[in-house]
């Protein structure tokens, strides 16, 4: 999961470097920048700061819910991470009353969420989550056929499901192929707009498909 923060920080810093500023924009790329020197916490701060001086805009309720949603993945102590899941979803509310509730990367991250929850607790969110997530991850689908973010996640989530019912995860590697064409398809047009997941996908399929990619 360090790995996958680390590329998810990059692609995101690199994305946004050429944009105009303004105080919204420096204040953006300063969050950015104290999320890829490892200050996470400072970082969703800051971004839920802004979040709350730009009353209209969503993507900064997104990156604040985003950090905690990843490093949540890598928590132990229950009663921390339960806390961190709880803060992520009002910032993911947050978020979903400005952009829509057909809001794509939204569904993403609320499936990331519930899948955090299930590793929390298997027992008892397992039957109860995995079917929204499967769920979410096909009405995204459904909606943005060609969000590389979608296929992604919706491919992890996939694989995972396969190998706990002990199934070759392998199978849907042509999932992950897809989502990496569309990666490379991928453009973007709203400063700050989610843009990561490229780096995610050749690691899988470097590691689940036995391929190796050049680029």
């Amino acid at each position: 999961m360090k790995e996958f923060i680390h590329i998810l920080i990059m692609s995101a810093f690199f994305a946004i470097a050429a944009h105009s500023q303004s105080q919204y924009d420096s204040g953006m790329e300063k969050a950015f920048e104290l999320w890829q020197q490892g200050e996470s916490t400072q970082a969703a701060n800051m971004f839920e700061r802004i979040a709350h001086a730009e009353n209209e805009k969503w993507l900064p309720y997104y990156y604040s819910a985003q950090i905690k949603i990843v490093e949540s993945f890598d928590m132990t102590d229950v009663a921390q991470k339960e806390q961190q899941l709880q803060e992520a979803q009002k910032l993911l509310d947050q978020a979903r009353s400005i952009a829509g509730n057909e809001n794509v990367e939204l569904m993403v991250l609320q499936a990331m969420l519930h899948t955090s929850y299930i590793t929390l607790d298997p027992a008892t969110y397992g039957m109860k989550l995995s079917p929204v997530i499967t769920n979410l991850y096909a009405t995204a689908a459904k909606q943005a056929p060609e969000n590389p973010r979608v296929a992604l996640s919706r491919a992890e989530w996939n694989m995972g499901s396969a190998r706990f019912f002990g199934e070759d995860p392998a199978k849907h590697c042509p999932e992950l192929k897809e989502a990496l064409l569309l990666f490379e398809e991928q453009e973007t047009s709203e400063a700050f707009a989610p843009s990561w997941g490229k780096g995610r996908t050749e690691m899988l399929i470097d590691q689940m498909c036995g391929e190796k990619n050049d680029d």
